[in-house]
């Protein structure tokens, strides 16, 4: 046995809830104060959910606008000049008249990303029914835009010879006419999507980073030998790092919806923040867990980090809140539900805030959360006792 050991076994150990209580909550207040203390670390809580999230959310769009198309119109007919006059605002910004011969120059430079070339006689095959059809030369280069883009200039495409056929009379019309209503997001716009799966990435992000990097500080100061020779046990001196470190993750998670998502970005939140919030806390309960872990294992800094990476960018992409967990293999889908808490978090969030749902549909998420906390709070707490400890 330590000689830290050996002196904490010998110090006097308070008893009862209420004196266990009482060291778990004037530990919460060490730990606070040690992140007041720590400029930058509050710096990098301010930044994660505030710029971070407002930058990702506005810059880092996926949706298809502004676009300069080339037109090559060899029909130059009612139809053709209909269908130009529909490439409008906020999906085009401009619409260049191009000679067969200028198409290839022009995609070569990268000036255009899209061409259309509408054939002669385009009016007259669609009032006739005979079959024809209009190209589009998309560069693929630009992979995010050319497949979004290509599928909404097809569909405008679409639209205007449906709508001038419909206006001559043609008796080939389509007999089913599919009209798409989008639900919780009626305009797609990706910034509703991005900005809540910011928020969530970086409560995983920090309360890793928090709970881990405190530990891994006090071993490198030697300040936890003063913790040892302390009549503590180690299950309130991990209880108070989870709840200190997850209590500013979840301030400062609340404080980026109401002020960043929903005023500053002008995103609705449908469902409760109190009820995303009670899970944000269990979920935090697990990767706080999982950040001590990590920080037993490492013996500094620099280990920390390049141990949190992997492990971060796993959680975050078989999350589903990057990907469908629909795309992913069955089994892995399986192995991720049962192994990170990650997916059932990304469910919740996404069923309370942009759905509206409530505790009735939930709570299996609440369960597996708990479950999955649990389970992670004892495997971090043996490691803990094992390493810190020597127990």
């Amino acid at each position: 046995m330590t000689d830290a050991a050996r002196a904490r076994s010998t110090a006097p150990a308070p008893r009862g809830i209420r004196a266990h209580a009482a060291n778990v909550r004037r530990l919460i207040v060490k730990e606070l104060r040690s992140i007041r203390a720590d400029p930058v670390m509050l710096c990098l809580l301010v930044y994660a959910f505030t710029i971070a999230v407002y930058t990702v959310a506005s810059g880092a769009s996926t949706e298809v606008r502004n676009l300069t198309i080339g037109v090559v119109d060899e029909d130059r007919s009612d139809l053709s000049r209909q269908i130009v006059s529909a490439f409008n605002p906020p999906l085009v910004k401009e619409v260049v008249p191009l000679a067969p011969a200028e198409v290839d120059p022009a995609m070569d430079t990268g000036r255009l990303v899209f061409v259309v070339d509408l054939p002669p006689r385009l009016q007259r095959d669609v009032l006739s029914g005979r079959p024809t059809s209009v190209q589009l030369d998309v560069d693929a280069t630009a992979m995010t835009q050319a497949g979004n883009g290509s599928v909404y200039i097809q569909t405008i495409i679409a639209q205007e010879v449906a709508r001038f056929a419909a206006r001559s009379d043609l008796t080939d019309a389509a007999p089913v006419q599919v009209v798409t209503r989008a639900k919780f997001n009626p305009n797609l716009q990706t910034s509703w999507f991005t900005s809540v799966m910011q928020v969530i990435n970086n409560i995983t992000l920090l309360t890793v980073i928090l709970t881990g990097a405190a530990l891994i500080r006090e071993r490198e100061q030697g300040t936890v030998e003063h913790l040892l020779v302390m009549p503590l046990v180690p299950v309130e001196i991990m209880l108070a790092k989870v709840i200190a470190n997850g209590l500013v993750i979840l301030v400062g998670a609340g404080f980026s919806l109401v002020l960043v998502v929903e005023w500053l970005l002008a995103v609705p939140i449908a469902g409760s923040i109190a009820l995303f919030l009670f899970g944000a806390g269990l979920y935090a309960l697990a990767v706080a867990a999982l950040g001590i872990l990590l920080g037993t294992i490492a013996t500094s800094m620099g280990q920390f980090g390049l141990l949190v990476i992997p492990v971060l960018l796993l959680m975050q992409l078989l999350s589903g809140s990057s990907t469908p967990m629909e795309s992913m293999p069955a089994w892995l889908q399986v192995v991720v539900q049962i192994v990170s808490p990650t997916p059932h978090f990304v469910a919740l969030a996404q069923a309370v805030l942009y759905r509206g749902a409530g505790l009735p549909i939930v709570w299996p998420q609440l369960l597996a959360l708990a479950a999955l906390g649990s389970v992670y709070f004892a495997v971090a707490l043996a490691r803990f006792r094992r390493v810190i400890f020597g127990d």
